[in-house]
């Protein structure tokens, strides 16, 4: 295993051990970070969004593997087992990530997943009816950006 993919494993490891300041650390001052909700995130709103993430997420599981780098890009899959707390309903998200390093931290992170897939667990029959379309996207990302901003306000 190479620096880059230690570094991907430890960022993961951190998160299985909801240890958000590990996490934290492996981020440069100007990474940023995009996933289907969460677009365009600076380093404080990206190492923001995962201490929000883990100290809300009280039955947040995390599993992950298949890391491969070259250069100085990672891949790594994910999967996140937790309770949506808007709905109670259990998700299962399956995510894609990759990953640009520079110097031993991460600079770009993005997270790719089905949004459609999430909605259905998440949000149920309003997920399956709605799901597909941007206006639902575009309110379920509103809202998170809404919350990590309160979230940072707070802190």
């Amino acid at each position: 295993m190479n620096a880059n993919e230690q570094l991907i494993h430890h960022f993961y490891t951190c998160f299985q051990q909801k240890d958000y300041k590990g996490m934290q650390a492996c981020y440069a001052d100007n990474t940023t970070f995009s996933d289907a909700v969460f677009k365009n995130l600076d380093a404080a709103q990206v190492k923001a969004m995962w201490e929000m993430l883990i100290l809300k997420g009280k039955d947040m599981r995390v599993e992950f593997g298949q890391i491969a780098a070259n250069e100085n890009a990672v891949k790594a899959h994910w999967d996140a087992y937790y309770t949506f707390s808007l709905t109670g309903n259990q998700v299962i998200n399956r995510i894609d990530a990759t990953f640009e390093i520079e110097n031993g931290k991460i600079v770009k992170h993005i997270d790719h997943f089905n949004f459609y897939t999430w909605a259905k667990q998440a949000l149920g029959i309003n997920g399956i009816l709605f799901g597909w379309t941007g206006f639902l996207r575009k309110k379920i990302s509103t809202q998170a950006m809404k919350n990590l901003s309160s979230f940072m306000t707070k802190k």
